[in-house]
């Protein structure tokens, strides 16, 4: 068995902020565990702001660098976003063959890891680049080398004293393009599916929520679609969709999302837009919460807030929370529970993994589709025919038979839609 990477943590955190802090560090421990890392240490100091040069200061580099030699660890992760010159004086000052990054690389890594479909490959390399893409630093000799010079009979090169950094940058800059492309066609193409699925006039529910809330449990439970369901952070990242069909008839679209996390990197968010936007996309926003999380509340703020960001706030909401078979903290949930009771909103107590409550998930979600819709069957004379025009362009789940008589047509309808035709309705 290959031996994990060793890792020590670090954060700082102003005096009263130390138990957010170590909370940050518990789920920063959890990505390194599903990076496949070992966390041997904790360097964390308490102040107000951080040092421009190091974030933490000479004296607390210097315990760092200790603690790595001790631990043997050959990587340090800041609980925070660093600049190319903080991760280049950290490295300095260490001094010895340790690797320095923050939160968000680790996030990309983990991400360039469990991406499967080539569209998840492409956000991903693309959220890389533009994030390292200003953290290119000159250090050594082989990046700060000439080339391109006019003696050099290189072809196309940009002109003379071109260092190697700035033909680094310039490559990065254009392989950025390149992917903005190929991701452009990409989502061209996840918008002629969400068309196709909007003809069908089946309604859309979102399954949302923090990383490691159960979103892939409940889908393979409900649906059966047997994707990867771990207990590990970000152990899904690309969107599936399956069909279901409720006991009582009602066809429904479920699509398990990426999962949410405090202090998810923007360039991250910016990359995922068009998975993302499967959020917004909705008819229905199912936010999945692990109850038996201390953190839970917390969690389900970030979504909530991330949801805004995107846009897809104010849509028909069911709160989802799930793993309550082994949530320690009832009163907790109690308290959530009436926090998240309100206008457009249910809420629903379901463990994903043994189907308890489930059925009643199902019966809440059968309900908000039905509200405000009519599922009629139409018989419209010939000198009407061109109330079928409007059936077309904006009924639900169309079916017509032309009959010598008339057309016969099955539809769903919204109750807008249902005043105009209700003279024809022949059965509802």
């Amino acid at each position: 068995m290959e031996e994990k990477q060793k890792v020590i943590l670090c954060a700082i955190h102003p005096q009263n902020g130390e138990r957010e802090c170590l909370v940050s560090l518990g789920e920063l421990e959890r990505l390194c565990d599903t990076a496949d890392c070992e966390c041997v240490g904790i360097v964390t100091q308490a102040r107000e702001t951080p040092d421009v040069r190091t974030v933490i200061g000479s004296g607390k580099v210097k315990e760092l660098s200790e603690l790595c030699q001790t631990q043997g660890a050959s990587l340090v992760i800041f609980d925070r976003e660093l600049t190319p010159s903080q991760i280049k004086a950290i490295e300095d000052d260490i001094d010895a063959e340790v690797t320095v990054i923050d939160r968000s690389m680790l996030i990309l890594d983990i991400f360039a890891d469990h991406a499967r479909t080539s569209e998840g490959r492409l956000q991903v390399e693309l959220a890389q680049l533009r994030y390292t893409s200003p953290r290119l630093t000159g250090r050594g000799k082989e990046l700060s080398r000439q080339g391109g010079t006019a003696s050099s009979g290189s072809v196309g090169a940009r002109g003379p004293g071109e260092t190697k950094l700035e033909i680094d940058r310039r490559r990065v800059k254009e392989k950025i393009a390149s992917l903005e492309e190929e991701l452009r066609k990409v989502e061209q193409n996840r918008l002629v599916m969400r068309r196709q699925r909007d003809k069908s006039g089946l309604t859309k529910c979102g399954i949302v929520g923090y990383t490691n809330a159960g979103k892939s449990t409940l889908l393979n439970y409900l649906t059966g679609a047997g994707i990867l369901a771990e207990n590990k952070l970000f152990a899904t990242l690309d969107p599936t969709t399956r069909q279901f069909t409720t006991p009582n008839g009602t066809k429904l679209l479920l699509t398990d999302t990426v999962g949410f996390i405090r202090n998810l990197p923007h360039h991250l968010i910016k990359a995922f837009k068009s998975t993302l936007d499967e959020a917004v996309y909705s008819d229905i926003l199912l936010i999945v919460i692990d109850s038996s999380d201390p953190e839970f509340i917390a969690q389900t703020q970030v979504t909530s807030d991330l949801l805004e960001e995107l846009g897809a706030a104010g849509k028909p909401t069911v709160y989802v929370f799930n793993k309550c078979d082994i949530c320690a903290d009832r009163d907790a949930l109690i308290h959530m529970k009436s926090l998240a009771s309100g206008t457009n909103t249910e809420v629903v107590f379901i463990s994903a993994v043994t189907g308890a409550g489930c059925d009643a998930l199902v019966s809440t979600i059968e309900r908000i589709a039905a509200d405000g819709k009519h599922r009629v069957t139409l018989k419209i004379p010939p000198q009407d025919g061109a109330v079928t025009g409007l059936l077309y362009k904006d009924a639900d789940d169309i079916e017509m038979e032309y009959l010598e008589d008339g057309i016969l047509v099955r539809c769903v309808v919204d109750d807008k839609l249902y005043a105009k035709i209700r003279k024809y309705i022949v059965e509802e």
